[in-house]
């Protein structure tokens, strides 16, 4: 049973590789979304440069990327370790995958859909958080920072284990990881705001 799972857990990880913010930008824009804007392949640069549908399309690609993990899990091992592991093991295809050469996006709506597929509850209370945030200061990374942050603390009150606990510290470790560069701009005032910005010119150079 134990090399079956080890199995399960590299096919999440090659399941949270699969780039949907580039196949999706080339479809829709023809363009290699990492040569534009801030080069990220996730759900933010994808909405300033191509627009919104190929960016929803994208965030609910990357979404059930984790999501579909931790349920598999859930479904035909019974296992909530496994499931937890999974949903890490997602987040860290989609931010370093092996189809990029280990040059992923940033993990946050993947590490949202293994959250709601762990723990709907403490889902819930971080994307209100999230959204709060970004509507108070229009700044994404912020919002994702700052509803990670408190991940622990909701699961505190609302899905406390060991595991549960264990899995938010390793997402919002991941998170702040792959955010650096946003909290040296945040710190600076340099940070670019979602709605402020014009639409990146794809034809430029």
């Amino acid at each position: 049973m134990i090399y079956i799972k080890l199995v399960f857990l590299i096919l999440s990880y090659l399941l949270g590789s699969i780039p949907f913010g580039l196949v999706l930008t080339r479809y829709y824009a023809g363009i290699d979304i990492r040569t534009k804007g801030s080069g990220n392949i996730g759900f933010t640069n994808v909405l300033r440069v191509v627009g919104k549908k190929a960016a929803f399309l994208t965030l609910a690609g990357d979404a059930l990327k984790g999501f579909l993990s931790v349920v598999a899990a859930k479904l035909l091992f019974d296992d909530n370790n496994l499931a937890a592991a999974a949903g890490i093991i997602a987040v860290i295809g989609h931010d370093f995958p092996v189809f990029l050469r280990f040059k992923g996006g940033k993990g946050v709506a993947t590490s949202f859909g293994a959250l709601f597929g762990l723990m709907p509850y403490a889902g819930f209370f971080t994307l209100v958080i999230w959204l709060t945030v970004f509507y108070l200061w229009k700044y994404s990374s912020l919002a994702a920072i700052t509803s990670y942050l408190m991940l622990p603390f909701i699961i505190v009150f609302f899905d406390f284990s060991s595991t549960n606990i264990v899995f938010a510290l390793l997402i919002a470790t991941l998170l702040l990881i792959k955010h650096v560069q946003n909290i040296k701009r945040l710190l600076k005032g340099t940070e670019s705001k979602i709605g402020n910005n014009k639409r990146v010119d794809i034809n430029a150079a």
